[in-house]
């Protein structure tokens, strides 16, 4: 069963919602009803949330908190964050079902009070995450973001809603569109430029000719959000993908000087200084994911 997970900016909640969704014994029974299947997460206005939905996960299990009685963890994996906000409304109309069947419509902020964990109808979830995938699939950022005709073809709404449902849930997998998500918000995160040089070179097709890097790689379980990722140009992004450097727990370069080429030492000249980081501070390298990295480079 599909559902919707909200979870707050500041929530008071356990949640790294690629990872995991923390909550209480109340929702336990809906929560059991989504294991093997898709969520997607709302952020409500509580604590300065946008009213909109954000990403999609599979949920693989559900687990007792052991440290906090009558609390449990939903277990993720396949978090793909929108590329833009889907808003809880369009055109007029809620996006949930649940909510559009309430009358009068006033009091659905009342009817979404004790219901952070609310079934998902499959034609909703498809909605929603179409307009999530929208912008990246959009023909005119194929180009710009490697992906082919065949990869931006959706035509989805032509068939029967469970065929809908089964083609978005490939299309949250696939590699191809997760990468070139993955890099459009990376790249837009850190503005197109290099955060160790400082490069930023566009070439005539309107590509930005730096990469977008996996900090804890996708090989190794590491998840495709902004806070997993650097934007960096090849050469650079080959010394990362290598460990032969890395970054301290305040953005500052580690760099193996034995092992990285006389010729390219030009290129970390200012090693001690921090990179270039995201304007938002909430888009910044995560500790978790940099400690992985390090102790990789520490081993090379």
């Amino acid at each position: 069963m599909k559902a919707v997970f909200d979870t707050s900016v500041d929530s008071a909640y356990d949640d790294e919602i690629a990872e995991r969704y923390h909550f209480p014994n109340q929702y336990l029974r809906l929560a059991n009803q989504t294991v093997g299947d898709w969520v997607v997460f709302r952020q409500p206005r509580a604590s300065g949330g946008s009213k909109s939905y954000f990403g999609a996960a599979k949920v693989v299990r559900i687990d007792p908190d052991p440290a906090k009685n009558g609390h449990y963890y939903a277990y993720l994996e396949d978090f793909f964050e929108f590329a833009r906000p889907v808003p809880w409304r369009l055109n007029g109309d809620y996006m949930e079902q649940a909510l559009r069947n309430i009358q009068p419509l006033s009091n659905v902020g009342l009817y979404l009070r004790g219901r952070s964990v609310r079934i998902l109808e499959g034609a909703d979830f498809v909605r929603i995450s179409d307009y999530g995938l929208a912008e990246v699939l959009a023909p005119e950022n194929g180009r710009r973001l490697g992906l082919g005709v065949e990869d931006v073809e959706q035509a989805i709404f032509e068939y029967p809603t469970e065929v809908q449902v089964r083609r978005v849930e490939l299309m949250l997998v696939n590699r191809k569109i997760r990468d070139a998500n993955f890099r459009q918000q990376v790249c837009e995160a850190y503005d197109d430029s290099c955060a160790v040089t400082g490069l930023k070179i566009i070439n005539g097709g309107g590509r930005a000719e730096v990469q977008a890097a996996h900090i804890w790689s996708v090989a190794d379980g590491g998840p495709d959000i902004v806070q997993n990722g650097l934007a960096l140009s090849s050469t650079v992004h080959w010394l990362f993908d290598r460990h032969l450097i890395s970054l301290t727990d305040d953005y500052r370069l580690l760099v193996s000087h034995n092992k990285v080429p006389a010729e390219l030492r030009n290129l970390f000249e200012k090693q001690m200084d921090r990179i270039r980081l995201p304007t938002d501070r909430r888009l910044w390298p995560h500790p978790s994911y940099l400690k992985r990295h390090r102790e990789a480079y520490m081993a090379a």
